[in-house]
C-alpha cells in the first residue's frame, strides 16, 4: 500500500523540518532529563513523574515518526509552476460570499498546513474541493455541514 502523498508549500515543508529538528535535538534530551529526575525518586511502582515523563516521550517518539513520514511523502506546491488563471492549490483567492454579502481571501494549502484562524483552507475541505478550477468572475456551490451557499471568485493571485 503506497502513502498518501502529502502537498506543501515551501514554508510548510521547512516549519515541519524545524519542529523534527526540535523533537529530535532538544525535546529528546528534555524528556530524558525529566525521566532521570524522576528514577532518582525512587520506587517506579508509585512514581507519576515517571509515568508521565514516559507517555510525553512516546508522544514525542509518534510525532517525530508522523513527522518523517510526512516529509518523506511530500510534494512541494511550487509558486512558480502555479497559474494563476484557475483556482489551485498554492494560490490565494478573493471570494464573496453571496449570501452574507462578504468577501474573504484564503490560501489554498494541502490538509496538514491548513489553518482556518490564518485562512489557510485545505483542498479538501468543502470550501477548497469547491472552488478548485474555478475562474474569476465563477459563482461555485459550496456544500458545507451547515448547508450549501454560493461564492463568487473575486480574484486569484500568487
Amino acid at each position: 500500500m503506497s502513502e498518501k502523498t502529502v502537498f506543501l508549500t515551501y514554508e510548510g515543508l521547512k516549519e515541519r523540518e524545524r519542529e523534527l529538528e526540535y523533537l529530535k535535538t532538544e525535546k529528546r534530551k528534555e524528556i530524558s532529563e525529566k525521566i532521570k529526575v524522576a528514577l532518582g525518586f525512587g520506587d517506579l511502582s508509585e512514581n507519576a513523574e515517571y509515568d508521565e515523563a514516559k507517555n510525553e516521550q512516546a508522544e514525542v517518539e509518534l510525532k517525530i515518526v508522523r513527522l518523517e513520514k510526512m516529509l518523506k511523502n511530500a510534494k512541494i506546491i511550487d509558486n512558480d509552476d502555479v497559474s494563476t488563471d484557475v483556482v489551485s492549490m498554492g494560490i490565494k483567492v478573493r471570494i464573496l460570499d453571496i449570501d452574507m454579502e462578504e468577501e474573504e481571501t484564503y490560501s489554498i494549502v494541502g490538509s496538514e498546513e491548513a489553518d482556518p484562524m490564518e485562512n489557510k483552507i485545505s483542498d479538501e475541505s468543502p470550501m477548497g474541493k469547491a472552488i478548485l478550477g474555478a475562474k474569476v468572475g465563477d459563482i461555485v456551490s459550496v456544500e458545507a455541514p451547515n448547508g450549501a451557499f454560493e461564492v463568487k471568485i473575486l480574484e486569484i493571485s500568487k
